[in-house]
């Protein structure tokens, strides 16, 4: 009978690294990034929510991951490498060609969505003969569609970094984002489950516990206490909850693994 233990956060699991992508794709993604998982079996792996979409390579296949409530655990073998490439916020939309309100916490195959082009592309990509040289085929594969997509409209970019800085926090958070970008609170709402598949509240959420995480990583060495106030919570316990609801596992264990 096998024990129930925490789920492995990915970022901590094998080797993870990110790189900037090919310049022809960076008006339209963050970064590109790979993930080698080590060789011995790990009963569960968990994503936890960044707001963010990412193109992935994985099992020799072509898939777009949409962005998550709470932690996705997808089904990973040992040894599976990963690549990876992360849409600008508000970039995804233009690439796909539909709201991200229609693959939140979906894994899906880019066939389903781009048919016959993802289809050569996953057909590229498995006659690549490394991991080295796929990461490069996928960024110059992509590079081919680049051109003829429209840049990531500019409100996304700043509803995300408001968000992310805190802007939401307050009563009147929401009134102050949608006087800053001139549009009404209920066009606020429609723009960000377009763009980021949830609301801004949600959106939000998710960007307070990212830099929860940042803080984390950068001093893992402060306590619960001072890391929640910084990160915006309204005190330890309210970050708990979070922990819990967002990754399935306790604050310590939590810290534990992203400070090691």
């Amino acid at each position: 009978m096998r024990l129930k233990t925490n789920p492995v956060l990915a970022n901590c699991l094998g080797k993870y690294a990110e790189t900037a992508p090919a310049p022809v794709l960076r008006e339209h993604f963050r970064c590109a990034w790979t993930n080698l998982l080590p060789e011995r079996d790990v009963s569960a792996v968990a994503v936890v929510p960044d707001g963010c979409i990412d193109l992935l390579w994985r099992d020799e296949r072509f898939l777009v991951v949409g962005p998550d409530v709470t932690a996705a655990t997808p089904p990973l073998r040992p040894g599976t490498i990963v690549l990876g490439i992360r849409f600008k916020p508000g970039a995804a939309a233009r690439w796909l060609g539909l709201s991200m309100t229609e693959i939140v916490g979906r894994e899906i195959d880019m066939q389903d969505i781009w048919g016959q082009k993802a289809r050569l592309i996953a057909e590229r990509m498995q006659e690549a003969r490394s991991p080295d040289k796929q990461f490069g085929l996928l960024q110059e594969l992509l590079g081919k569609t680049a051109s003829s997509i429209e840049a990531p409209p500019p409100d996304a970019g700043i509803m995300f970094d408001l968000l992310r800085e805190g802007t939401g926090h307050e009563p009147d958070g929401m009134r102050h984002l949608s006087r800053t970008l001139d549009v009404s609170e209920r066009t606020l709402r429609r723009r960000s489950h377009d763009l980021f598949g949830y609301g801004p509240k949600t959106l939000q959420r998710i960007l307070r516990f990212q830099n929860f995480l940042s803080s984390v990583r950068t001093c893992g060495d402060r306590g619960l206490a001072d890391m929640a106030y910084a990160a915006g919570y309204a005190d330890q316990a309210h970050l708990s909850r979070e922990i819990r609801s967002l990754c399935g596992m306790t604050p310590g264990e939590f810290v534990r693994q992203i400070a090691a």
